[in-house]
């Protein structure tokens, strides 16, 4: 599926606003060193057209260095060419820069708009049969104690999600032994009828890998995620190719449908775009039609509530991941999200666009707001 709109859109105004590091509640770590103390978010912005309607993002300070300039030009274009114009001035920046997922963002942008002027939320505007997305819940921080993990993953499925997920590759990758010990209480805790996903935020090596799999073996993994480096293609086929006894899940890192047609061919069994890092958005429902081609898992990631008004158009089993930990304190500082209910994520059906926005009176409130800048056309 390829989104092809010819409305015509011209950028009258934009409005940045900058904040300062949202917190944590718990400082979190994963196999390879992220996240840290803080949210990944630092700024939104809002985005106005000719009509009026106005788009909300969160966006970075580079979206309104690089991109900002290129299309406060008075210039009245199409979707269609607003976004193949800009995809293409980036080419040199490459595929999988920044620049691209700026160029991304646009895209999420212009598509409120048009849903805003349809009078339809995205989900709907995009053709969705259903208001709910399939979730998974993942979390369980590297920095938590083993009690701690267990009590999150039992709290998750008391939710009523079905899957779980959490964090491997414990001293710097070299302390599996405390790795299985928490997959094996886990498993306990939450029985032999929940799924069961870990995380190694591509930390071994092929051989570390495999030993790792094989020691997770009798613990009935659901599937083992990012193993192993995310451009090691090759190093995937080696591990299928020595038989690793669960799925592999690779796709988090990359920005193009085109490398997922790699990973299919490598032999990856599910494929996790993220909807905050691609390129074109379209490439999420193009990923998804090859996964269905293959027999492949699909599911996607990112902010969820983004990931749930795309996972609308999801079948009932591909699913969108919830990511507790940088979630929720975001999600304080977030208007009119998307319910939360018994394994399923529920999206707005009352308000045209992308319902969900930063709250920025309650993080001025809170003493977060950093500034607020006015871009408006050259000459204006």
């Amino acid at each position: 599926m390829k989104f092809d709109f010819k409305d015509k859109l011209q950028f009258t105004k934009a409005v940045y606003y900058s904040f300062r590091p949202i917190p944590l509640p718990k400082p979190f770590k994963d196999g390879t060193g992220g996240m840290g103390r803080f949210a990944p978010e630092r700024g939104c912005i809002e985005l106005y057209d000719q009509e009026g309607c106005c788009a909300h993002l969160s966006v970075g300070q580079g979206f309104v260095k690089d991109i900002l300039p290129m299309i406060l030009t008075g210039e009245v274009k199409s979707y269609n060419d607003w976004r193949e114009s800009l995809y293409w001035r980036i080419r040199n920046a490459g595929f999988q820069s920044e620049k691209a997922v700026e160029v991304g963002q646009l895209d999420l942008m212009m598509l409120d708009l048009l849903a805003q002027r349809a009078g339809k939320p995205l989900h709907r505007f995009l053709g969705a049969g259903k208001d709910w997305a399939a979730a998974y819940k993942g979390g369980g921080s590297l920095l938590l104690e083993d009690e701690e993990l267990t009590a999150d993953m039992v709290r998750y499925v008391e939710e009523g999600y079905k899957t779980v997920k959490f964090k491997v590759g414990s001293g710097d990758g070299k302390d599996m032994e405390r790795d299985i010990r928490r997959l094996k209480m886990v498993r306990e805790a939450v029985g032999s009828q929940i799924g069961i996903a870990v995380d190694a935020n591509q930390r071994w090596t092929v051989e570390d890998a495999y030993r790792f799999a094989q020691l997770a073996a009798p613990y009935g993994l659901e599937w083992l995620e990012e193993p192993i480096h995310s451009n090691d293609f090759n190093g995937i086929r080696r591990l299928k190719e020595m038989g690793v006894p669960m799925p592999i899940a690779f796709g988090e890192s990359m920005r193009i449908s085109y490398m997922y047609e790699i990973y299919l061919e490598k032999g990856v069994d599910h494929v996790q775009p993220s909807v905050g890092r691609m390129t074109r958005i379209d490439d999420l429902l193009t990923i998804r039609d090859l996964a269905r081609e293959h027999g492949a898992v699909f599911s996607s990631g990112g902010r969820i509530y983004l990931n749930a008004i795309f996972g609308c158009l999801y079948g009932e089993d591909e699913r969108v991941e919830f990511h507790e930990p940088i979630t929720v304190p975001v999600g304080e500082y977030t208007l009119f999200k998307p319910e939360e209910k018994d394994g399923r994520i529920i999206c707005s059906q009352g308000i045209p666009g992308i319902a969900p926005r930063m709250d920025v009176e309650k993080l001025e409130k809170d003493g977060l707001m950093e500034s607020r800048q006015v871009f408006y056309p050259a000459g204006v």
